[in-house]
């Protein structure tokens, strides 16, 4: 599923838009989450790095589009840019945020889907799964097939990725949710492992880089039939 960002004051705008992506999504298969900012400081205001892409209107009330782009960049290098406005004049400066693409107002359908289609080929095809953690030294988003186990710490969380391990507050159960359709599973009460990076199981334990986290004798059946399959598909 791809995550847009629609920032547009004005109702026709952004429900024109969010037509014309829910026609889009039809001719194509494509599925989005859409959601809504009517202002530039509304979708900075506590802004973490989940979307893909960004629709985002130059002229607001409070706070204009390309200063939004701007505090946004300072956070998110990485989500698509796209301006919608009919002040054309402010193209160029676009490039300071490294905006993808400029539609003008009023918008047509096919100026409109041929943006996003452009945006979408833009999106990494094989890494596209992310999960964003807080914590007190900022907003992290951590892809997916980098992510090696969760471990459960009482009230805290780590993430072992395979560069960094980021620590946060959040519980096991919330996590093992949004994890679930990634090929993660539990092994335990305190522990969800990527099945990519299980190397095997040795003494009622699955062996991830010469780590071995215990397999409870509860989820064990569960365990090794999921690991069996992940097997299986890759093969």
């Amino acid at each position: 599923m791809i995550k847009i960002a629609i920032c547009e004051d004005e109702e026709t705008y952004a429900g024109e838009f969010t037509e014309y992506l829910n026609k889009y999504g039809r001719e194509t298969g494509q599925e989005f989450k859409i959601t809504r900012f009517t202002d530039g400081d509304e979708i900075v205001e506590n802004y973490k790095p989940e979307y893909d892409i960004i629709l985002l209107d130059i002229k607001m009330r409070f706070m204009d589009g390309m200063t939004a782009a701007e505090n946004i960049r300072k956070v998110d290098p990485q989500v698509i840019i796209i301006f919608i406005t009919n002040m054309i004049q402010y193209a160029i400066k676009g490039y300071a945020v490294s905006a993808l693409d400029y539609i003008e107002k009023p918008v047509s359908y096919f100026d409109f889907s041929k943006s996003i289609e452009r945006a979408i080929e833009r999106l990494p095809k094989d890494d596209r799964h992310f999960i964003v953690v807080s914590n007190k030294e900022g907003t992290k988003k951590i892809n997916v097939k980098s992510l090696k186990y969760v471990e459960s710490q009482g009230h805290n969380l780590i993430f072992h990725t395979k560069n960094e391990n980021i620590s946060t507050t959040a519980t096991i159960k919330g996590i093992e949710e949004e994890l679930v359709n990634y090929h993660f599973i539990r092994c335990n009460k305190g522990y969800i492992v990527n099945l990519s990076f299980v190397d095997g199981v040795r003494d009622n334990c699955a062996v991830i880089e010469n780590e071995l986290l215990p397999i409870s004798r509860a989820r064990k059946n569960d365990f090794m039939k999921a690991l069996a399959e992940y097997i299986g598909e890759e093969t």
